[in-house]
Order: C-alpha cells, then sequence, then structure tokens
C-alpha cells in the first residue's frame, strides 16, 4: 500500500467533509484508477462526482495534475509519476471552469 496526497475542489472537499488535501492508501500500481477507487472508497459520497456510476468516465470539468502536468486525457491505468506514487507531490483534482462571452457586439 502506497500513501497517497490528494487534493480536492472546493465543491469536493464540501461533498466529503474534508480539508483540501487528504491522504489515502492506494495498492501499487498507483494510477489515475487506482486513486479514484481508492478515494471513492474512503469517500463513498464522492462515487459518481469525480467519475460516471457506470462507465467510470470523468465527469465533464474536472481534471487531473500530477507533478503540475495535466494527465486528464492519459489512459487511466497509466503509472502516475513517482513523486505523486511516493507521495512527495499530490494528485490533483481541479474543477475546470467553462463559460461565454454574454457581451453584446
Amino acid at each position: 500500500m502506497m500513501m497517497i496526497r490528494v487534493v480536492l475542489p472546493f465543491h469536493l472537499r464540501n461533498l466529503a467533509h474534508v480539508a483540501s488535501e487528504v491522504t489515502i492508501e492506494v495498492n501499487s500500481p498507483v494510477t489515475q484508477r487506482s486513486v479514484l477507487d481508492a478515494l471513492e472508497q474512503r469517500y463513498p459520497m464522492l462515487r459518481g462526482a469525480i467519475r460516471d456510476h457506470v462507465t467510470l468516465e470523468r465527469r465533464a470539468f474536472l481534471r487531473f495534475f500530477a507533478c503540475e502536468e495535466d494527465i486528464t486525457h492519459e489512459p487511466p491505468d497509466k503509472a502516475l509519476p513517482e513523486a505523486v506514487a511516493s507521495g512527495k507531490e499530490p494528485f490533483i483534482v481541479i474543477g475546470a471552469i467553462a463559460g461565454g462571452c454574454a457581451c453584446k457586439n
């Protein structure tokens, strides 16, 4: 088991009743999938908020970062960087912002 640090956005922190960073135990190999599986097991109220209940696909408007790199579109079973796997760096979930211009031309 590896101890992984995970940083959550405000809305997921409130849902899980946690601080901005949590520490969870993750089975090796440490991947996006194994981190999210462990996170949802430890905080069941997050099931369906980060990934779809059935397909386990990432929810729109959420992005994943490791070592300051956007890994959102990496394969979910690709090993995360050693700095994340060792707990030196956090796995970060960010709520993306979208919108359009409401300006009138």
